[in-house]
């Protein structure tokens, strides 16, 4: 006669719920036109640290007109950061208008200038030529010469700034400072929005600052 076993199968292990994708953490460039009066940029920077936003990037500076100033700000978060981030700007007296610069083509530029010793090791200055060189290849220009050192100016992405500092960091930096970045959408950022607003059959939402 055959033995039962008196083990019990063992219990299948429950199956653990399948948890949603977490959104990416992108980066997001928001434009911002406000009233060119004093104590508007110390309201916005302290609309950031009361909400425990992180400000990659702001830069403020004049338009064509005169009452008005246009702010640049670069954001690292989810969609609904970038959505809390327009809504509380949108909710200070001082801000005309906020556009961020989502699905839609557009010009950004970040200018930076570098000090860069020429001396090797030996202290004599012989690396002249070859950061010269590296400057052109980037674009650059040298805006000072002094016996031990170069200062270079660039702009563009901040990608390719990140890149020309990377390969400039053997010769030694000594000093650097960079203006952050300022956006502007392209020529066709504006229909480009709209025909897709009204695909989706949501509100037109036109992508451009209105002129200064």
């Amino acid at each position: 006669m055959p033995r039962m076993s008196t083990n019990p199968a063992p219990a299948a292990a429950p199956s653990s719920p399948a948890t949603p994708d977490a959104e990416p953490i992108q980066r997001h460039v928001i434009a911002a036109l406000v009233t060119n009066e004093p104590g508007v940029l110390a309201q916005v920077a302290g609309m950031f640290a009361a909400r425990g936003f992180n400000i990659d990037s702001l830069v403020v500076g004049r338009t064509e007109n005169p009452e008005l100033s246009r702010m640049t700000i670069v954001v690292v978060g989810d969609t609904a950061v970038l959505e809390q981030v327009r809504k509380q700007l949108a909710k200070l007296v001082p801000v005309v208008k906020v556009v961020a610069y989502q699905d839609v083509p557009f010009v950004e530029r970040d200018l930076l200038l570098v000090s860069v010793s020429t001396k090797n090791d030996k202290g004599d200055a012989d690396k002249r030529e070859e950061i010269i060189t590296l400057t052109n290849l980037f674009r650059a220009k040298v805006v000072d010469v002094a016996p031990d050192r170069l200062m270079i100016e660039i702009a563009g992405p901040e990608e390719k700034l990140e890149s020309f500092v990377e390969l400039l960091q053997p010769y030694g930096l000594l000093e650097l400072a960079r203006t952050g970045v300022i956006a502007m959408p392209r020529g066709m950022a504006a229909p480009l929005r709209k025909r897709a607003a009204v695909a989706t059959g949501s509100a037109v939402d036109d992508a451009d600052l209105p002129p200064g």
